[in-house]
């Protein structure tokens, strides 16, 4: 049994192709635990959850990947976020019955963006065209066209957990010397070793098996896990800056109405109340700093 909440990148050496292969266990449920998700919409996050991580994994840089959708079906919000150093926080907006939709059905005419939002630089935003039966077809359709890097990735949810593989070229800015010819030959033979992967495997084996089982012939140099929790961003200091941007009046009208102004973040439940005075103070022209609370 895999140990839960990894994520771990690999190379076959030889070849100018590099791997990630992650398991969700504590991080996914957590998740699911925040909203009652039917069946078809847990495994939907669990996908995108898997699929961020593995994502995240091909970038060197500092800062987050969200990956989000918006569209017409009866999922019409779903977010999923993941940082460089492996915090993971996602939620799903759903109305109506979704039993037995799959992945189409449920977003409908959705817009699947993935943004990439460095702590330091500008922030990069790209489309990903609902044009696959799957979300694994999806992203790889979005690697060959907008990142021209072939690129394999298996999604799979069952028993509370989420897992991923992913295969990739190696860009060629990578430093590393690339023969065209024996890369496609690689890549062909690697990715049908890869194919006989099942769902049973992904969720159920250390990537060590695992690993071992798909490629035994091959020289894979596996690189040591790195963890995965849940963990939000939110802060009562982020929360105020978006009341500062929603406006005095219209906060006013709320505490006229209510007494207070109460904001519960979407992902994790976390309840921030202002009352009359904390409304005044954010509005000040130099406001005392609201300590800042995250969990």
């Amino acid at each position: 049994m895999n140990d839960s909440d990894t994520s771990q990148r690999f190379l076959l050496n030889d070849s100018a192709i590099r791997g990630q292969w992650t398991l969700l266990d504590t991080s996914y449920q957590t998740v699911l635990a925040k909203h009652d998700y039917p069946l078809e919409v847990q495994a939907l996050l669990g996908e995108l959850m898997a699929a961020a991580v593995l994502l995240t994994a091909t970038l060197k840089f500092d800062g987050s990947l969200t990956i989000q959708a918006r569209g017409e079906g009866p999922v019409h919000l779903i977010t999923v976020e993941c940082t460089d150093d492996n915090h993971l926080r996602a939620v799903a907006r759903w109305q109506g019955d979704t039993t037995g939709l799959n992945f189409k059905s449920l977003l409908g005419k959705a817009v699947l963006a993935i943004t990439i939002t460095p702590d330091k630089g500008e922030r990069y935003q790209g489309i990903v065209p609902l044009s696959g039966d799957s979300l694994a077809e999806c992203l790889e359709f979005y690697f060959s066209q907008s990142e021209q890097l072939r690129t394999r990735i298996w999604l799979h949810q069952g028993n509370n957990r989420a897992a991923g593989m992913l295969l990739q070229v190696l860009p060629y800015n990578s430093g590393v010397e690339i023969d065209p010819e024996q890369q496609n030959e690689d890549w062909t033979r690697l990715t049908l070793l890869a194919e006989t992967l099942t769902a049973d495997e992904l969720l159920n084996l250390d990537s060590q098996t695992l690993l071992h089982r798909l490629f035994h012939e091959e020289d894979v140099l596996l690189f040591p896990p790195e963890p995965i929790d849940f963990r939000c961003t939110c802060s009562r200091e982020r929360t105020a800056d978006a009341l500062v941007r929603i406006g005095r009046e219209e906060l006013d009208g709320l505490l006229a109405e209510r007494g207070n102004v109460e904001v519960t973040c979407q992902f994790c439940n976390q309840l921030y109340v202002f009352d009359a005075v904390d409304v005044a103070m954010l509005f000040q022209p130099n406001p005392a700093p609201d300590s800042e609370r995250r969990h």
